[in-house]
């Protein structure tokens, strides 16, 4: 069937095309005359004129200085356009179980402000949106960052995000207001900043933004995150795979303990009641250790933690060691501040692997903690909008796509 639309939608699909041309040779050469990005995209002058003026009235480019020092001849100096180094143009948001990230990236696609701010688990949607916009503004005020020329908002939500195809999770499962965060949390932002908005689950993303900062040559991962939840992506044959419904590599809800602890998603025994944070944390409580942080868990030093430590990376690595089986990943990548402050779990969930599930020495994949930080759902959001890699060829795009007003 072919791609019918209407002459509006046209004329900015064509309008935001040749704008994302104009900010790529910006972003690739520097600083540009009028008749320099013409001769670079393609375009005729008085296109480029058009589209210039639009990104200059939405703070997109400014005007750095004149060809006058390298102009040959006599004539009016030409006016040299860049990149606004204080436009946010691209916005990554990681709705946690109990924090939210936020990263604000510019033309070039660095980020110009991040930042992280606490909230309960019990705290609801609404309240959580609230936070998140807050922040942004803190970020903004302190950095003088703009979102005039704003071109797209990447958030990533806890627990499953199925495609608006796949049935819907019910009421308060995977956390309070769920179906809010799968339904509201894009229409609140598109509202607040009238940009395109993509949403997904957290996880997948920060296993983009880890693909991404790793190995080239590493096509196939397996990406498992240990947080507040416990949450997994695939990475194969060099692109990030959502499945069917989006929801591959959902490891955190295959049952490791049948008839084990409930967990928040309905289910008893999930991967999540025992290698989540908080079920660690439980467990060494349960057992006498004193021990109430993150940091406490990971530097304790107490024989009943360390035993705790190693019970979770095992289930752990059952679980994993199915998925590895299956997909034959070259590296397992596991995140998570409790992965990089406590390398037991790493080592044991590799050993686990080896041991019991792979009896050929030279199928077991590599195993490594994150080389991000925490916030790499926020990265990984902002790169799925920059998408500039192989990785999101199967992704789908944010939508609508927008262009700057005429």
């Amino acid at each position: 069937m072919s791609d019918m639309r209407m002459p509006g939608e046209a004329h900015a699909l064509v309008r935001h095309t040749h704008q994302e041309r104009v900010l790529r040779a910006l972003r690739e050469r520097g600083a540009l005359s009028r008749g320099e990005i013409a001769r670079a995209v393609g375009l005729s002058r008085t296109t480029i004129s058009e589209i210039t003026r639009d990104l200059l009235e939405h703070g997109a480019v400014v005007v750095v200085d004149t060809d006058a020092a390298s102009r040959a001849g006599s004539g009016r100096p030409a006016e040299r356009l860049a990149l606004d180094p204080n436009s946010g143009q691209f916005l990554g948001v990681d709705f946690g179980h109990r924090r939210v990230h936020v990263a604000i990236a510019d033309p070039a696609h660095e980020v110009l402000a991040s930042g992280r701010q606490i909230y309960d688990d019990s705290t609801g949607w609404p309240e959580r949106i609230e936070t998140a916009f807050e922040l942004i503004d803190r970020l903004s005020a302190e950095r003088g960052v703009h979102f005039r020329a704003l071109q797209g908002i990447g958030i990533g939500v806890t627990g499953p995000h199925p495609r608006s195809s796949a049935p819907h999770a019910p009421e308060g499962a995977f956390g309070p207001g769920f179906a809010a965060a799968r339904d509201d949390v894009d229409v609140s932002f598109a509202e607040r900043f009238g940009a395109p908005v993509m949403v997904d689950n957290n996880t997948r993303l920060a296993a983009l933004a880890e693909a991404l900062a790793g190995d080239a040559s590493a096509e196939n991962v397996l990406y498992v995150r240990l947080s507040d939840g416990v949450g997994g992506a695939l990475v194969i044959g060099g692109r990030l795979v959502p499945g069917a419904t989006g929801l591959a590599g959902e490891l955190g809800h295959v049952t490791v303990v049948p008839g084990g602890a409930r967990c928040r998603c309905g289910k008893d025994g999930c991967l999540e009641t025992v290698a989540s944070v908080p079920a660690m944390l439980a467990a060494c409580r349960q057992r006498g250790a004193d021990v109430d942080s993150l940091d406490e868990l990971a530097n304790s030093g107490d024989p009943v933690v360390e035993q705790v430590l190693r019970d979770a990376a095992r289930a752990l690595g059952r679980a994993v060691g199915v998925v590895a089986m299956v997909f034959n990943p070259s590296e397992v990548v596991i995140g998570g501040d409790i992965a990089r402050l406590a390398p037991v779990i790493v080592e044991q969930t590799g050993d686990t692997v080896g041991a019991e599930l792979f009896p050929w020495v030279a199928a077991k994949p590599a195993f490594r903690c994150a080389r991000l930080a925490d916030d790499d759902g926020a990265t990984g959001a902002l790169a799925a909008l920059f998408r500039s890699s192989p990785l999101l060829a199967d992704y789908p795009e944010p939508a609508p796509i927008r262009a700057l007003p005429a």
